[in-house]
């Protein structure tokens, strides 16, 4: 087998007996040790997609590292990281499975809208959770919709009327201890709510590095608007817009997405699919 991006197969012959001159290339295999010489950050693979490693230190902090990167150092001699085969290779989306990763229904007609909803707070994050749940969602019968902010939530909740058959899950951005989302979600209760959220400040953060291409999403000082700075810090052009549509467009499946926002919307479908149980 060949691939295009990495040539002969690495993994054939004896790739720790390199050719003189060579620096060898080794799969980056979860909890292969190696050093990055440049910032002597030095951590066990976690993790590896086509564009980037990621290393975790023995305290916990982890990294992401250009994969195409040369130098670095395995039990101190200089390597190359390649993609482990069998990563590549299983990477292909199976077409029997959505992006998701749930099983695709084949010939779906989406179903008449249920009463119960998913709200969401911005249009980036309705655009993200249709590319990779709209199957999901469609089989559902479940609709998506997005607030523009959440600073009236309580008074949308009370609009929107939850009962039995109509519940309300709502996704929020940076719902953390102590900040104003987490003071504005407290103010609902209801049991045909659920309010849940993901600690990123904005869901541009939820999308990894590694599938855009960058190293780690810049931290932005106070005062600054988020999206705006990110775009800045990373040289990119200014519109906001443009910046959205080239990291939506670098997300294929859920494997693309940090773990903390999957498990949120996958905790509201669930919750909003949920049967009544009888009277």
């Amino acid at each position: 087998m060949r691939s295009k991006d990495y040539g002969d197969d690495v993994l054939a012959g004896d790739w720790r007996r390199p050719r003189k001159g060579q620096i060898p290339q080794i799969p980056a295999e979860r909890d292969l040790v190696v050093e990055d010489p440049g910032s002597g950050f030095c951590g066990a693979v976690v993790a590896c997609d086509k564009y980037g490693v990621t290393l975790e230190d023995r305290f916990g902090e982890r990294r992401v590292f250009p994969l195409a990167k040369a130098g670095f150092l395995l039990e101190g001699r200089p390597v190359t990281l390649v993609r482990p085969q069998r990563a590549a290779e299983g990477a292909r989306r199976d077409p029997a499975r959505s992006a998701s990763g749930s099983v695709v229904v084949q010939g779906l007609r989406a179903r008449v809208a249920k009463e119960s909803r998913i709200y969401v707070e911005g249009l980036h994050d309705a655009e993200l959770v249709e590319k990779i749940w709209g199957h999901d969602l469609r089989v559902e019968g479940v609709v998506v919709e997005y607030l523009e902010g959440i600073d009236d939530l309580p008074a949308v909740v009370e609009e929107f009327g939850p009962e039995p058959g109509r519940r309300l899950g709502v996704l929020v951005d940076h719902l953390v201890d102590g900040s104003k989302e987490s003071r504005i979600a407290a103010q609902v209760s209801s049991p045909y709510v659920l309010i849940t959220g993901h600690p990123f400040i904005d869901i541009w953060e939820a999308v990894k590095p590694s599938a855009v291409r960058i190293g780690a999403w810049p931290k932005i000082p106070r005062g600054v608007p988020w999206k705006e700075g990110v775009l800045e810090a990373l040289g990119w052009p200014g519109d906001v817009r443009a910046g959205w549509q080239r990291i939506l467009g670098s997300v294929n499946s859920y494997t693309d997405l940090e773990p903390e926002l999957l498990g949120r919307v996958e905790e509201l479908i669930d919750f909003v699919t949920a049967p009544e149980p009888p009277a």
